[in-house]
């Protein structure tokens, strides 16, 4: 069982954590953050919540059902209503359902909370589990794009 949490300031130390914990196990489907990330790590979460003030994105947390950080997701560049999904579950939360559930959580909020009428995530071709979990969340393939020179999909998913 988890849960989402907006994000908030108190959430630094801990998203950090798991971000440091997780950043090789990350690297291996997706482009690596860079070291700039973790050395401006206190500005950059300053401005993400700046960002979510302005309504310009929706950041989330996630927590297991003991209040450990497993993952976050993200709801970016929110414009006419839409908005871009991505997200990231750690290693010792990996194969348990926690990014499905989440991004359905997230995906009722955008819908319920947010007022957004669609969402899309880019993947991967080789990243077979980001595919699946978009898939369960009725997330369809509208386009073939590069990521950061691999070959990927854009997918779609209207919201009621």
């Amino acid at each position: 069982m988890t849960r989402l949490e907006r994000l908030r300031a108190d959430h630094a130390e801990a998203l950090l954590a798991f971000e440091r914990e997780n950043r090789v196990y990350f690297a291996r489907s997706i482009p690596d953050r860079g070291d700039a990330y973790f050395a401006e790590f206190p500005s950059r979460h300053r401005a993400l919540l700046a960002e979510q003030e302005a309504g310009v994105c929706h950041f989330h947390v996630v927590l297991d059902q003991d209040g450990q950080l497993a993952g976050r997701v993200n709801l970016i560049d929110v414009t006419d209503g839409s908005a871009e999904l991505g997200y990231r579950i750690g290693e010792r939360w990996a194969g348990r359902g926690v990014a499905t559930a989440a991004v359905g959580d997230v995906c009722r909020l955008a819908a319920d909370q947010y007022g957004l009428c669609a969402l899309t995530a880019v993947t991967t071709l080789d990243n077979l589990a980001s595919r699946t979990v978009l898939a369960r969340n009725g997330f369809t393939t509208v386009a073939e794009v590069d990521i950061a020179g691999r070959p990927g999909v854009r997918l779609l998913r209207r919201l009621p």
